[in-house]
């Protein structure tokens, strides 16, 4: 049975079983549009083959089998509601996958993202997990590069606005990978629609700057393409689906019940990347990288780990961030009194404000040249976890007074 789970961070499935196959339940008829139904049978591949004109439809699915639906054309008949709980029925029980795909867009109105990778040969059992993997990976990486984009531009975000992304991708739905070749995912619309509207976008925008470089030589056009929401990210994750195959296509389909997005094609193009766009990719995946600037910031944070090499002198010190920064941890080096102050601080159950610049290289975790740190006062209910804290890492701050590694 074709089945469709949440992915973690890694693009694996997840691995507690999902009721119903999907999550959350099947649909329930009385929530369920009869002209939506139909629409997503004919995406999915299903045959209309007659029925009352103006009352009802039948419906049979892709290839052979004897399944067939009754879905009426609206609920303006008193046989509506029985006719759309049979079809729903019937829906379970049949074996195609195309069935699953229909239900789960019923049970939660999600925009679909469907990704087809042209390999040599087709691969199966064992040999299929590969594939398989790299597949799954290369969408999940690509949904969290639009995810990223949604939240604000940039050549390359490293550590930032991750926690929010992943967030954003906690309701999607994946299926297995089909031996490596062909992915669908279900992303809610509600929480996850401008994810995918940013993907529209940017996989368009990468689209036109590979031809054009591969037209003129120019990288111009990804630097344009930045504001439609290519990256760094975005690039590599075409770059990972694209790599081992003889090309690679992306497709997206709307809700139906919810229809396109303002400034969206109601049928999206899709878009098709080759071996030979390879170069193009990688070359802008590395420039976004290195030209991406550093970034100044005042930060607050909650010392988490001090370390020094000696009892005196200046060390480490790694801050939760607070307020000031979209990554979760930075790291800085202080000199002997602004170490001071920091462990002073933490001692009291206070975090510390510091400006400075988020350098680029390790992904925007870094922070250099850091200056004014002060402590912070805040309300008695954060201190008292700050100091809670301190309790449970003392062995870090016996280790940092020590100056021993």
């Amino acid at each position: 049975m074709h089945r469709y789970r949440p992915i973690d961070e890694s693009g694996r499935e997840h691995p507690s079983e999902i009721p119903g196959s999907w999550g959350g339940g099947g649909p329930q008829t009385d929530q369920v549009d009869p002209a939506v139904l139909g629409a997503l049978l004919a995406r999915h591949g299903w045959r209309r083959r007659g029925g009352a004109a103006g009352r009802y439809a039948r419906w049979t699915p892709p290839g052979s089998g004897g399944t067939s639906l009754l879905v009426p054309e609206s609920r303006a008949f008193p046989d509506s509601e029985d006719l759309l709980g049979e079809a729903l029925g019937a829906l379970e029980r049949c074996p195609a996958p195309s069935a699953r795909e229909v239900l789960v867009q019923l049970a939660v109105p999600s925009d679909e993202v469907r990704w087809w990778r042209d390999v040599p040969e087709a691969v199966t059992g064992a040999a299929a997990w590969p594939a398989e993997e790299q597949l799954r990976s290369a969408a999940r990486r690509m949904l969290l590069a639009a995810a990223l984009a949604a939240r604000g531009r940039a050549g390359y975000y490293g550590g930032r606005h991750r926690r929010q992304a992943r967030s954003a991708l906690d309701g999607v739905l994946v299926g297995t990978g089909a031996g490596g070749r062909r992915l669908t995912a279900f992303v809610p619309v509600a929480g996850g629609r401008s994810t995918v509207v940013r993907l529209h976008h940017a996989l368009h925008a990468a689209r036109e700057a590979v031809d054009y470089r591969r037209a003129t030589g120019g990288m111009e056009a990804f630097d344009t393409a930045v504001e439609a929401g290519v990256s760094h990210e975005l690039a590599a994750a075409v770059v990972a689906l694209v790599q081992g195959t003889e090309g690679a296509r992306i497709a997206l389909d709307w809700a139906p019940s919810t229809g396109a997005p303002p400034g969206c094609a109601v049928r999206p193009e899709t878009v098709e990347f080759s071996p030979g766009d390879l170069p193009a990719l990688r070359e802008a995946a590395e420039r976004y990288l290195r030209e991406e600037p550093a970034v100044p910031v005042r930060i607050t944070g909650a010392v988490v780990r001090m370390r020094r090499s000696a009892p005196r002198g200046g060390g480490t010190v790694r801050l939760r961030v607070l307020t000031g920064a979209e990554v979760p941890y930075v790291r800085m080096t202080l000199g002997e009194e602004a170490y001071r102050i920091a462990g002073h601080a933490h001692l009291v159950g206070l975090p510390i404000r510091v400006g400075g610049r988020l350098e680029r290289r390790g992904g925007f975790r870094r922070l250099t040249g850091a200056w004014g740190v002060v402590p912070v006062q805040v309300d008695e209910a954060e201190r008292d976890r700050l100091m809670k804290a301190l309790h449970e890492n003392l062995d870090f701050f016996e280790e940092a007074c020590s100056g021993e590694e």
